[in-house]
C-alpha cells in the first residue's frame, strides 16, 4: 500500500477554485505547455508550500494529469511485466485506486526511461493509458474498465513513450517505435479503430539500415490549418500534418535525419504560423511554415540547423520566441522561430533537463533531473531567473498545472504544491 503524508495545510480549508481548469494531458489542456492559470506558487520547498506528498511505489517518465478532481499517473513493477495506471483524489492526495496489465514477457527498455513512460489523458468521464506492447486501455473515473485494445508489439532498446490524445470523440496515438510504427484514431467509447496510418520504418525498428539508431518518441499536437483541424506528429526522419477525419497525410516537412540516426524525442513547437521541431540526440533542428499540400520541404522550411545540443523535453511559445530545455548541458536556450537562430542559451548551473516547460501566470517552469525547478521570465533579450526550488529527489517528468497548485512527480512521491493560505 502506498504511504501517504499530508502536511503544513488544512485540507478542509483547501477547496478547488471553481474556475479552475484541468490538465488533462501531456502539456496541458492546449497540449502546448500553457495554461491561463494564474494563481499558481513561484516559491516552494520540501517543507514550504507542500499541501500533501504521496508516495510512489516506482519511478517513471511519465507525468501527472489532472482531471474533473482525480490525478492520474503511471508505474510499473516486476521488470515492466506489471504496468499500472494509479488515481489519486485531488484533495487530499490519497490514492483511490490502481489498475494494472500484466505480461509474461519481459521487453527492452533503457535503464534512463523505465517502463510506464507514457503520460494518460483524460477528458472528467474517461481515462487512456498506453502501455505500449500491453495495450491500450480505457477506464471511468471509478476505475471501471470500459475497452482494451492490443495494437501489437512495440521492441525498442530505449522503449516507449509517446503520450495519446483525446480530440473529437477519438483518442489519437503515435504508436511506436518498433518495426512497426503507425498514427491510429480509436473511438472514445468503444475503442474501434477509426483509421490507421503507417509511417516507413527502415531496418529492426530500433536501428536502421546504416546501424544507426532509429525511432520517435513525439506525441501529437492538434491545431487549425486554414480554418481545419489537423493532426501534427513528429515521426523519426520528417514532421506529418494529418487529417483528422480519414488519417490521410496532408503534407509533410523533411529534416531530422541526423549525422547519429533518425530521432525525434520532443513534440512539435507552434509558433504562430510557424512549426519547429528538433531531432534527438544532438540531431538537426527546422522550422517552417504551416499549411500546403505534400511534401512541403522545399516551399515552406525555413531553416534546418544539422547539429543541436541534447533534446528531449518540448518547449513553449512566448513572446514571440521559443524557449527550449537542453538535455546535454543542463542549459535554456531561447530561439527565434523565424530563424533558427539562438538568441541565447544559458547554463543553469544543475543537471540536465529531460522535463518539458510549462507555463503559466506569466511565467516558464521546468524541472531538472535532480527535482530541482528553475522558474524563468518569457523574457527574449535574456535569462531572468525568477526562482529555484528543490524538493531533492530525481525527476524526468513535467509538473501540471491547475487552480492553485503545482503537482510535479518524482522517484519517489507526487506532489501538490500550493500557496500557503
Amino acid at each position: 500500500m502506498l504511504k501517504h503524508t499530508s502536511f503544513l495545510f488544512l485540507l478542509t480549508l483547501l477547496t478547488l477554485p471553481v474556475s479552475a481548469r484541468d490538465w488533462p494531458q501531456f502539456r496541458g489542456p492546449e497540449g502546448n505547455g500553457t495554461t491561463t492559470e494564474a494563481d499558481i506558487p513561484l516559491k516552494w520547498g520540501p517543507k514550504t508550500n507542500v499541501v500533501w506528498r504521496s508516495e510512489l511505489p516506482t519511478s517513471a517518465n511519465s507525468s501527472p494529469i489532472v482531471s474533473n478532481g482525480s490525478i492520474f499517473l503511471t508505474c510499473a513493477a516486476d521488470e515492466g511485466k506489471k504496468r499500472s495506471l494509479y488515481s489519486f483524489d485531488r484533495e487530499s492526495g490519497e490514492q483511490k485506486w490502481v489498475r494494472t496489465i500484466e505480461s509474461d514477457k519481459i521487453m527492452p527498455t533503457h535503464i534512463t526511461n523505465p517502463y510506464c513512460g507514457s503520460t494518460p489523458v483524460a477528458d472528467g468521464e474517461h481515462v487512456i493509458v498506453w502501455h505500449g506492447s500491453l495495450g491500450i486501455h480505457c477506464y471511468d473515473f471509478a476505475g471501471k474498465k470500459l475497452w482494451s485494445r492490443d495494437l501489437g508489439e512495440f521492441r525498442h532498446i530505449w522503449g516507449y513513450a509517446s503520450a495519446p490524445v483525446i480530440h473529437d470523440n477519438m483518442v489519437i496515438l503515435h504508436a511506436g517505435p518498433g518495426t512497426r510504427v503507425f498514427l491510429t484514431a480509436l473511438d472514445l467509447k468503444t475503442g474501434k479503430t477509426r483509421w490507421e496510418t503507417d509511417e516507413p520504418v527502415k531496418g529492426d525498428g530500433s536501428y536502421n539500415e546504416k546501424k544507426q539508431y532509429v525511432g520517435s518518441w513525439s506525441t501529437p499536437v492538434i491545431t487549425k490549418i486554414d480554418g481545419a483541424d489537423q493532426i501534427i506528429c513528429a515521426m523519426s526522419t520528417r514532421v506529418n500534418g494529418y487529417d483528422p477525419k480519414d488519417g490521410k497525410i496532408i503534407w509533410s516537412c523533411d529534416g531530422l535525419i541526423g549525422i547519429k540516426g533518425e530521432l525525434a524525442y520532443s513534440s512539435p513547437v507552434l509558433a504562430g504560423k510557424i512549426c519547429m521541431q528538433i531531432g534527438g540526440f544532438g540531431g538537426p533542428s527546422l522550422g517552417f511554415t504551416l499549411g500546403g499540400k505534400g511534401n512541403i520541404t522545399d516551399k515552406h522550411r525555413l531553416w534546418h540547423n544539422q547539429k543541436n545540443p541534447q533534446n528531449i523535453g518540448s518547449g513553449v511559445f512566448a513572446e514571440g520566441h521559443v524557449f527550449i530545455p537542453d538535455a546535454a548541458n543542463g542549459a535554456i536556450r531561447c530561439i527565434d522561430p523565424k530563424t533558427g537562430v539562438n538568441v541565447w542559451s544559458e547554463p543553469t548551473g544543475g543537471p540536465n533537463f529531460w522535463g518539458s516547460i510549462v507555463m503559466a501566470a506569466g511565467r516558464l517552469y521546468v524541472t531538472n533531473q535532480e527535482g530541482e525547478t528553475i522558474v524563468f521570465a518569457p523574457n527574449p533579450k535574456k535569462f531572468e531567473l525568477l526562482a529555484r526550488n528543490d524538493l531533492g529527489e530525481a525527476t524526468n517528468a513535467t509538473p501540471a498545472i491547475s487552480g492553485k497548485d503545482l503537482f510535479i512527480r518524482t522517484s519517489k512521491a507526487l506532489y501538490r504544491i500550493a500557496e500557503a493560505d
